[in-house]
């Protein structure tokens, strides 16, 4: 068997090595955070699924609260199986060529460098592909993620079964995980409410457990766009090369002149044929990111009493940073996702406030009722096309 283009260890190792270690507590201390984020992850899900009325429909999904090192460890694993059909379309461009083994570990590289960025950025995460044997492994996070144990299941290197993924049982979809350190770290920083932070990082994080979960069609249609998108992956060397290039320039220039924030790698090496397909994955996102984000600030206020507090303070902190970090955010694609929060946030909300929530799910009854990236900048054009109905607010 080929070896995979990736060397999927080494990106493990790379981003463990690289990635900063957590704020330093007590073994007491570490535990009480612990226990309190999975407490406080299953009281959101009360108030999120009173709220939206988004009712599972298959297996409960495990909640883990992690370290950063373990954190990296599962979205390893998860990249493996979101990227398999590109790996194996470019290891079809790649047979025989000489360069292969060392593009790999370049690859491993590049990809555990990155991680190791994100690993201390990211406060909670729906981690939506998995392979099998995560669920097996105490997705319900035992032990304490300030102190990390890796699971025992897949190792890094170990190749994945693309028929047992499809095949067999029922498994949950996704896992909801939570990095105590990071929480930690930004209450901190922030100075708010520890107790009050952690319920509101847990509102948002258990929406997309409940998009995922009660929508059954929601998953299987977003790994059918990453597909599609895939296919219309140009692979020829020279022109991902210039695209490589350009794309370096832009975000530069972007980051010297505080350009748009829609500049990213993402879309810079875009091919008009993925834009198509881009449009609809990013309005998706658009979707998904809104809609959390309109839950926490919906339900906050009920629940969290420094919730005005800890929201003028945290968007403050999103749109903050040094030059080399602006740059690394453009680099990932993370002031995109800046830009999802506020663009579907206001979406989410002038659709509710004009039909209620009930009238807002009608958005997950299928692909064709999701709303297209114009008509997420226009509320009133959703709704007369998926309710008939024409809002009463002004154009």
């Amino acid at each position: 068997m080929d070896a995979e283009l990736v060397d999927w260890g080494l990106a493990v190792t790379t981003a463990k090595k690289l990635v900063r270690p957590g704020p330093q507590r007590s073994r007491a201390e570490a535990d009480e955070i612990v226990s309190e984020l999975r407490r406080l992850a299953v009281v959101a899900e009360g108030h999120v699924q009173e709220y939206t009325r988004l009712v599972p429909a298959g297996p409960a999904t495990p909640i883990a609260v992690v370290d950063r090192p373990e954190w990296v460890r599962s979205n390893v694993a998860g990249l493996r199986v979101a990227t398999a059909p590109l790996m194996g379309k470019l290891s079809e461009q790649s047979r025989g060529r000489l360069s292969a083994s060392l593009g790999r570990r370049v690859t491993g590289i590049q990809i555990g460098s990155a991680l190791a960025y994100l690993a201390g950025k990211v406060l909670g995460q729906f981690e939506i592909f998995l392979p099998p044997e995560e669920y097996e492994e105490g997705g319900s996070g035992a032990g304490s993620p300030l102190l990390a144990r890796p699971a025992a299941g897949a190792a890094p290197g170990s190749a994945l079964d693309a028929a047992a993924l499809a095949a067999s049982v029922v498994l949950p979809v996704g896992r909801l995980s939570l990095v105590a350190p990071n929480i930690a770290h930004a209450e901190e920083t922030l100075n708010v409410v520890p107790h009050d932070f952690r319920l509101w990082v847990c509102l948002h994080e258990q929406t997309h457990r409940s998009q995922f979960t009660a929508v059954p069609w929601l998953r299987e249609h977003l790994e059918s766009e990453i597909t599609a998108f895939i296919a219309a992956t140009d692979l020829d060397p020279d022109v991902l090369a210039d695209r490589v290039r350009a794309a370096v320039t832009a975000l530069r220039s972007a980051v010297r002149d505080h350009g748009p924030e829609t500049t990213s790698v993402v879309e810079a090496l875009q091919t008009p044929a993925q834009r198509e397909v881009l449009d609809r994955l990013q309005a998706l996102m658009t979707l998904l990111e809104g809609h959390a984000d309109q839950v926490m600030d919906a339900v906050g206020p009920q629940v969290v009493p420094t919730v005005a507090d800890i929201r003028a303070k945290f968007d403050n902190r999103r749109s903050g940073g040094s030059p080399i970090d602006r740059f690394l955010r453009r680099l990932l694609g993370l002031d995109l996702k800046m830009q999802q929060y506020r663009q579907g946030g206001a979406f989410v909300r002038a659709v509710v406030a004009e039909v209620g929530v009930g009238g807002f799910n009608h958005v997950w009854q299928s692909p064709q009722t999701l709303p297209t990236r114009p008509e997420l900048a226009d509320p009133g054009a959703w709704m007369l096309r998926v309710l008939g109905t024409r809002p009463s607010m002004s154009a």
